[in-house]
């Protein structure tokens, strides 16, 4: 059977073009010495039928569990499985000079050899993230996305405990490092010997380009920095981002903010994220337009959006980094006490910016969504973070993703909406206790609508209104009377 497997998935390799016949014996002999097999016994190739890759890896780590070849433990399993498509891929040299024989041609020709790539050789988990449950959702700001995040398996408790007790490292210092590219992992570091990263030139520095293994949208990639220094925005920040757009034109890149609470899950390394997709936020018509002085080859707009969005539009990417650093730099300083906004307590800053910057044919835009970080007695998580009232669907940072109009919720939610279905519809249900008020309300407002049919619908759409709020809630300035007329203050300043 070991033979067997061994076969199919060295044709799997070949199919999806990862290696060519003529690197069949090689790559065999590779994963015979994983497996500990001093031979291999030839069998029919058609034998077995077609089997996905990452379902051909999941019944090679069992073998090799069974055969006490490795533990099983679920990080030990990961990086074996790694090592196995380790055999496949080429080294970053040959990678990198492919990728820019097609950047020749065509860009986008480049990134989708990269993307295939990196699914094929199992380093993005698609087999996991197909277990996502996503669906969109009609708003007034346009159609939501929201994905229920299931792709992370979750780890055994033995893995657990052997995360605690094993000794801690700094090599590589954090997920994002370039020192992760080919790194054969450990207990509480993922395996990463089938990584492999893009080197892009961003002012004349060396930054990378990869995809995130758990991918949200669309070649969702990250960019990140040779060196590991916190993340920081800035002008040259705008202006990075808009570099990347000019070498990448179909892909739009931004930056998380800055600052705890508003900002990513990791502040330690500079990075960007981008892809090719477009969320709703991009979407998004103006809701009004404006000129500032010194800038008068510079569109400006607030976006119709809930939360706090300025974009910029021009043919020169230098006068856009001007506007937007001279809005950035108001920002920073700018307080508005009627709507509890303070620039600063003491030393310590609040106000910072989420930049996303994409290209639209000759144009360039730069969103700058305005963030502050600033705690309260009422909102100890956050003034413009999601508000207890939505905590039973996001409680998280705003970062990035969400800002663009993209949901990613916990896992918990999957079994815990499946009970608030059942109790829409008068079943016997065991609803969390941080639902049973929204679940009261919508058992109120669908009685008589709401059916076996459509129940699993009215809760996916009232989830994406409950999003809708959470973004609402981040916005600086509200999109009520009050919060309108501070914008337009914000905007006199400039």
């Amino acid at each position: 059977m070991i033979y067997q497997l061994v076969q199919q998935l060295i044709n799997q390799a070949i199919t999806t073009q990862l290696i060519e016949r003529e690197d069949e014996i090689y790559a065999r002999n590779q994963i015979l010495a994983l497996l500990k097999l001093a031979e291999f016994k030839e069998i029919d190739h058609a034998e077995g039928g077609h089997v996905e890759i990452p379902d051909l890896l999941d019944l090679i780590v069992d073998y090799s569990c069974n055969q006490a070849i490795i533990e099983e433990l679920f990080d030990e399993k990961e990086i074996f499985s790694s090592k196995i498509m380790n055999c496949f891929i080429a080294r970053p040299s040959t990678i990198n000079h492919v990728f820019y024989e097609k950047y020749k041609q065509d860009p986008k020709a480049a990134t989708e050899y990269f993307y295939e790539l990196s699914k094929n050789s199992n380093y993005i988990q698609m087999k996991r993230i197909r277990n996502n449950i996503e669906y969109k959702t009609v708003t007034e700001y346009g159609e939501l996305d929201i994905t229920i995040n299931l792709s992370k398996p979750e780890k055994d408790p033995r893995s657990i405990a052997l995360e605690r007790s094993v000794q801690k490292t700094d090599y590589p210092k954090c997920l994002l490092c370039v020192e992760n590219e080919g790194y054969e992992g450990r207990v509480g570091h993922p395996a990463r010997s089938n990584h492999r990263m893009i080197r892009v030139n961003l002012l004349n520095q060396p930054w990378y380009l990869q995809y995130s293994p758990y991918v949200y949208y669309n070649e969702h990639c990250i960019v990140l920095s040779e060196k590991h220094t916190d993340m920081v925005v800035s002008a040259t920040s705008f202006l990075r981002l808009l570099s990347f757009v000019e070498q990448f034109p179909h892909y739009f890149v931004g930056s998380n903010a800055d600052l705890p609470i508003v900002g990513g899950s990791i502040l330690t390394h500079d990075h960007y994220q981008g892809g090719n997709y477009q969320f709703a936020m991009a979407k998004a018509g103006d809701d009004w337009t404006f000129k500032m002085a010194g800038h008068p080859n510079v569109e400006c707009s607030v976006v119709k959006w809930p939360m706090s969005v300025i974009r910029l539009r021009s043919s020169q990417i230098s006068e856009l980094v001007e506007a937007g650093s001279h809005i950035f730099e108001q920002w920073k300083n700018y307080s508005d006490a009627t709507l509890e906004i303070l620039a600063r307590t003491g030393e310590t800053p609040h106000n910072t910016v989420t930049p996303i910057a994409r290209k639209n044919g000759d144009v360039f835009e730069l969103d700058l969504v305005l963030r502050n970080n600033r705690t309260s007695d009422e909102h100890p998580l956050g003034i413009f973070h999601p508000h207890a009232d939505v905590h039973h669907i996001k409680k998280e940072n705003i970062g990035l993703i969400e800002v663009m109009g993209l949901a990613v919720l916990p896992a918990r939610l999957k079994a815990e909406l499946g009970e608030v279905e059942k109790y829409i519809l008068g079943k016997e249900a065991d609803i969390a206790e941080y639902h049973l008020e929204w679940a009261e309300v919508l058992k109120s407002r669908y009685q008589d609508v709401a059916n076996d049919a459509n129940v699993e619908g009215l809760v996916r759409e009232e989830v994406g209104r409950k999003f809708s709020r959470v973004l609402e809630d981040a916005g600086v300035f509200k999109r009520d009377e009050a919060g309108q007329a501070g914008f337009q203050r914000f905007i006199n300043s400039l």
